[in-house]
């Protein structure tokens, strides 16, 4: 009886090992794709920073219409 205890608690922990690794796998792939993810949205990153700094914030503002020639009603 005892060999069949010991070997069942055996099988036990074999196949709850096998189980969890599945698990561990997984959680390491998702981390790695994180990180991978991140590492190829940096150069983005610094490179919108860059572009912000450098451009022109004065932009020259649009001429104003009058109300009729916006709306298109010129009444002449």
């Amino acid at each position: 009886m005892k060999a069949r205890s010991r070997s069942i608690r055996v099988g036990l922990v074999v196949a709850v090992s096998l189980s969890l690794s599945g698990c561990i796998v997984g959680t390491v792939v998702g981390a790695a794709v994180d990180v991978g993810v991140e590492v190829v949205k940096v150069p983005f990153k610094v490179g919108k920073g860059i572009y912000d700094v450098v451009k022109d914030d004065d932009a020259p503002a649009k001429a104003k219409t009058t109300d009729a020639g916006a709306a298109g009603q010129n009444k002449e």
